[in-house]
């Protein structure tokens, strides 16, 4: 069994989403969901297990040997990821019972979950192999999957919001489809590994360049890098609360590994960023990102456009991490790879029990909740002081790091604006502060809103507890990444 976990990690959540729509009572499917995304959690957590101490798995599909067959190939990278979807897919799923049914009808509430599943499965399939057109696949899995989840929203401009989505992404995957189609033309593989070995001795090819253009352009698009961001906004916002705080804490990050493995591994560091310009892009357009989506969020007055705005200006923490393109600077991005799934889980899941109990996201509506539903305006402080970056938190582990990553690159401008958008971060989220516990409540309302429910409280504190231990004892997260980082950089420095 344990020779087959690969495969078992995208097989278990793809065989049972369409299951799902074979049992008709909301607990029992919610229940049945619970069970398989809980096993996907441990067979990521044996799969990182076996890598930490054998080093990278290949499991041949069919038995046909790489690269004729299709490889699904574990190494750090993807065995770190793998753990950061199913750990935050699961916390999210724990939490969603009683959203999706004060969110949804019965017939929707079975739709979700199995929609919810085949996205699960989409992205860790995107993740798990390691042939690029597969790649592709697993990538409209997961994209259609999404689509369907944001239009179940309540607010009719859900729709609208999956449609501009559905634009977007298609363009996107089209991209990455057309530079694919120009890597197998070129070099007659799609296998990851062997397209590592032939695209030295062929990168100063127009059609390998193209190649490269197309597929970064389209990872981009999905990864909501400033500019390419503007269908993120909308979709956060009119999702079912539990749709946004799964894609805050997971669609991203596996955009984001797709990004690292075509830049490092597939096209290699000295193409990628040495001989082309891509570093000074990188770090230019992060920065940018940080600045403006940081600046935008504070002008919201929807709680979950502003944190929509805040993950574009973390995605620009993540790529300057690549524009430096150090050991160092790597692990930060894989740092906060983590850090920001477990920041936004935790805060889209309080999030969501506030919208529970108050049937809206809008600031206003947070006037006096601090005294009302303390644990969970607890929650969202916490992890807005995370996000923020404040020492003993998660947030400050990765920026350190890539502060130090920019400083050790004599790159003491980055290491510089780096901390100031971190102090623009302090700015919205002071307003959540001020508006929950600098301001009265409703006099109707005060006596009506409880606490949210015990369902909804019990994973959001376990992301945002994380968002406190890992902050303090961060020898998993520090070791694991940075072995990643010296297995994907070698030893460049």
């Amino acid at each position: 069994m344990l020779s087959h976990l690969p495969i078992l990690q995208v097989i278990l959540p793809l065989v049972a989403a369409p299951s799902c729509m074979m049992i008709r009572r909301a607990n029992l499917v919610w229940f049945f969901a619970m069970l398989v995304s809980t096993a996907a959690l441990v067979v990521s957590v044996l799969l990182l297990q076996q890598v930490l101490d054998t080093g990278p798995i290949s499991y041949r599909l069919g038995g046909w040997e790489a690269p004729w067959g299709i490889e699904y190939r574990i190494d750090l990278l993807n065995a770190w990821v793998l753990l950061v979807i199913t750990g935050l897919g699961t916390a999210v799923l724990t939490a969603a019972r009683v959203s999706v049914q004060r969110e949804m009808d019965d017939l929707r509430q079975t739709v979700f979950y199995s929609l919810y599943l085949l996205c699960f499965a989409g992205l860790l399939g995107i993740v798990a192999t390691g042939d690029v057109f597969n790649v592709f696949v697993f990538l409209e899995i997961s994209s259609l999957a999404t689509y369907a989840l944001i239009a179940l929203g309540r607010d009719r401009r859900s729709l609208w919001a999956a449609f501009q989505y559905l634009i977007m992404g298609t363009i996107g995957a089209t991209f990455i489809l057309i530079g694919i189609g120009f890597l197998y033309m070129m070099t007659g593989t799609l296998n990851m590994a062997d397209l590592a070995q032939r695209l030295p001795e062929i990168n100063s090819s127009n059609t390998v360049l193209a190649a490269f253009a197309f597929i970064v352009v389209g990872v981009c698009l999905k990864l909501a890098l400033f500019p390419l961001h503007m269908w993120l906004p909308n979709a956060y916002a009119f999702a079912p609360s539990i749709v946004t705080a799964f894609l805050a804490a997971t669609a991203t990050k596996v955009a984001l590994y797709l990004l690292v493995r075509f830049i490092v591994t597939v096209f290699g560091v000295d193409f990628s960023l040495t001989s082309l310009p891509l570093q000074s892009l990188f770090i230019g357009l992060g920065l940018m990102g940080v600045f403006v989506a940081s600046v935008v969020a504070i002008y919201q007055v929807d709680i979950k456009r502003m944190l929509a705005y805040s993950s574009v200006a973390q995605v620009g923490y993540m790529v300057v991490g690549i524009g430096i393109s150090s050991v160092v600077a790597l692990q930060a991005t894989l740092l906060h790879l983590f850090n920001h799934a477990l920041m936004k889980g935790g805060l889209f899941l309080a999030l969501a029990g506030l919208v529970y109990r108050l049937g809206s996201s809008r600031i206003d509506a947070f006037n006096g909740l601090g005294r009302t539903m303390p644990w969970t305006m607890g929650a969202i402080v916490v992890g807005g002081i995370s996000l923020i970056g404040m020492p003993l938190t998660v947030g400050f582990v990765s920026k350190w790091y890539l502060i130090t990553a920019a400083i050790e690159s004599d790159m003491w401008f980055v290491a510089l604006l780096v901390v100031l958008g971190s102090l623009i971060a302090a700015i919205y989220i002071w307003r959540l502060v001020e508006a929950g516990y600098f301001r009265e409540a409703p006099v109707a309302r005060a006596a009506t809103v409880g606490e949210a429910p015990l369902s909804l409280l019990v994973p959001t504190w376990i992301l945002i507890g994380a968002n406190i231990y890992f902050g303090i004892d961060t020898r998993l997260p520090v070791e694991v990444t940075g072995a990643a980082a010296q297995y994907l950089l070698g030893g460049i420095q």
